[in-house]
């Protein structure tokens, strides 16, 4: 999928804001600048939160909860992770019962973490728009691709 540019990748966040559901989780990978913030933004503007959302960076988990968002979210940034065994102290597993989880940086933490993720790589392009690839895990399947 191609996101041409700042806008389109807002409304893919707001299109994914139609299908998620609490348990979910959306991991987004991709180099610094690539959008995943972006995405992150998009989607949770369409759950109904006011003003823009931070980057999680500094804070790594940033939650939401209803009435300022349609269902629990945690936006988290794994990026100041060094060892994969700091990220039990996050609550991520716990999270995952009734919270949608958007997750940047998700490669800090092994793979077999997010089995069941729709992971978003995103890759800068030369012209600069975004070039997007979805691995789609079987408990997104009858919602991927987004129409």
């Amino acid at each position: 999928m191609r996101l041409a540019d700042l806008e389109e990748t807002l409304a893919l966040g707001e299109r994914l804001a139609g299908v998620v559901r609490p348990g979910d989780v959306i991991a987004l990978s991709g180099q610094l600048g690539a959008g995943k913030t972006s995405i992150a933004r998009g989607l949770l503007a369409a759950l109904g939160l006011e003003g823009e959302a931070p980057s999680p960076s500094f804070a790594i988990v940033q939650p939401y909860d209803p009435p300022e968002v349609r269902l629990p979210v945690l936006h988290v940034d794994l990026y100041r992770i060094d060892d994969p065994s700091e990220a039990g102290e996050l609550g991520l597993d716990d999270a995952r019962i009734d919270s949608l989880l958007l997750v940047e940086w998700p490669e800090r933490l092994p793979e077999q973490y997010w089995h069941d993720a729709l992971w978003l790589t995103l890759d800068v392009t030369a012209d600069g728009a975004r070039s997007l690839t979805a691995k789609v895990p079987e408990a997104w399947s009858a919602r991927w691709p987004l129409t």
